[in-house]
């Protein structure tokens, strides 16, 4: 069914939980699995630890085919600026299925902040599964 299924990691314990999701789905499809960091800078220092994130995330999975991807936000945009970003390197890429884990946050937070993963679902026209933690 979802032959490529692609997932925005940072080092929250909602992306934890939605890499283990997608890690699943992947070992049951026999899909190739794409890991994505995003990085609101190009600087030497940032892509080093989005390269670090994205190792750690393909550390702790076995046995299932990987690609990672380090995107550059632009700052300016913020959120958007993120989702954006995830939503044009998962279209490229030809995902089935974009993995997002979210915080669930409800009242004057979630309007605050905002949300990626709301964003993500206006952007992109693959099937997207949102993973709340436990």
């Amino acid at each position: 069914m979802y032959k490529k299924i692609y997932i925005a990691v940072d080092e929250s314990e909602f992306s934890k939980q939605a890499l283990a999701v997608a890690t699943k789905m992947a070992q049951i499809f026999n899909s190739t699995l794409c890991i994505a960091h995003c990085i609101s800078n190009d600087d030497p220092s940032g892509q080093e630890a989005g390269r670090g994130v994205l190792e750690n995330a393909k550390t702790s999975i076995n046995g299932i085919a990987v690609e990672t991807k380090l995107l550059v936000a632009d700052e300016q945009y913020g959120l958007n600026g993120i989702s954006l970003a995830i939503a044009e390197s998962a279209t490229e890429w030809k995902a089935d299925l974009l993995v997002v884990g979210t915080s669930n946050r409800k009242g004057l937070d979630r309007f605050f902040s905002g949300s990626v993963a709301e964003e993500l679902v206006k952007k992109v026209d693959c099937s997207i599964m949102l993973v709340r933690i436990n």
